[in-house]
């Protein structure tokens, strides 16, 4: 084959992928799943720890039973542990209209209990919709997240540039090798110290994980604190989507930034949304204080299909008799690692 006819081809196969690829749809469309997310409006809300946090990802020990909200929507990540802080407060300033009650999130000791690492670890909270409502979500059904993220002012930042929180999905994709693997696409917030020699100010920046390549992509740059609205979703054709805004107003297609078939793979399911709280474990210094507040899951039910074929029966009790965050080795390694 001559170069000219292979160009020719290569540019008929692009062409071919741009036309097959399904469009970007704005997360919070559809219908809301109501088994799964939280808007902690419920003044008896609460966490148990249940022990010492989980290190499986350095030590292979998970520390069972592992911490569960109350009301069974949020578990502790089995690989790594939950915050050291977990707690419902008042909602802070500019938050959504009405709403009394967000998720406070902060931690100190994130790695191994007992030990200090001494560089950036992280912990993890997973806002459970596998488990809610009994399976796997298939990227058919175009499922969809939604949070709303609380900035606070910079001069309450761990004084550190680096990872300071993620917003992620916990999800199963086709690997460059034709496997299925789980995988963990999202948003990271980064944050620039003004005492950081690079940096002349303080501020925030937005990164994406991952673009199809493996690596993280910047993404825009946060000079002013307060609320933000985040979003992911996922179309049948495996590609994610990244969309958020200032503010706590509903996304909209103006909110789009990418979209990506993260680390080259095709997503397959959708498993859950988790949060990550990093920081640099030395024993004093904590992580930024992060509050979240209305987490939601969506789904766009396929033709001729409605929610009840999706959720199985009794699945919120099968949850709750069993622990969320388990499931023998193979739900261990289902749940949130960084790459």
């Amino acid at each position: 084959m001559s170069r000219f006819s292979l160009a020719i081809l290569v540019l008929f196969c692009l062409s071919q992928l741009a036309w097959s690829a399904d469009a970007p749809f704005v997360p919070g469309t559809g219908v809301k799943v109501s088994q799964s997310g939280d808007d902690f409006e419920d003044p008896s809300w609460g966490y148990a720890m249940n022990g010492a946090k989980a290190s499986y990802e350095q030590d292979e020990n998970q520390r069972p039973p592992g911490g569960r909200s109350r009301n069974g929507r949020w578990y502790e990540s089995a690989m790594r542990g939950q915050p050291d802080l977990v707690k419902r407060v008042a909602t802070p300033p500019g938050g959504i209209e009405g709403s009394a009650g967000a998720l406070l999130l902060r931690t100190r000791l994130s790695g191994i209990p007992g030990e200090l690492a001494g560089k950036q670890m992280q912990d993890d909270l997973l806002m459970g919709v596998k488990s809610r409502i009994g399976r796997p979500v298939p990227v058919g059904w175009s499922p969809s997240f939604t949070v709303r993220v609380y900035l606070p002012p910079f001069e309450k930042w761990e004084d550190r540039t680096g990872a300071s929180f993620g917003i992620r999905g916990d999800c199963q994709g086709l690997n460059t090798a034709g496997e299925m693997e789980a995988y963990w696409p999202g948003f990271f917030i980064l944050f620039r110290s003004e005492t950081d020699k690079d940096f002349e100010e303080d501020f925030a920046q937005i990164a994406f994980r991952a673009q199809q390549t493996g690596k993280d992509l910047p993404g825009p740059m946060i000079r002013e604190h307060g609320w933000w609205t985040f979003g992911m979703s996922y179309t049948p054709d495996g590609r994610i989507h990244y969309y958020a805004s200032e503010g706590t107003d509903d996304l909209t297609e103006e909110d789009h930034l990418f979209s990506s078939f993260a680390y080259g793979w095709e997503c397959k399911y959708f498993d859950n949304m988790f949060v990550n709280v990093c920081n640099f474990e030395n024993g004093k210094s904590w992580s930024t204080p992060w509050v979240i507040d209305e987490a939601e899951f969506f789904v766009i039910p396929p033709a001729g299909q409605t929610l009840a074929n999706l959720v199985k029966r009794n699945s919120r009790s099968s949850s709750m008799a069993s622990r969320g965050n388990s499931g023998g080795l193979k739900g261990i390694l289902n749940r949130a690692v960084t790459r």
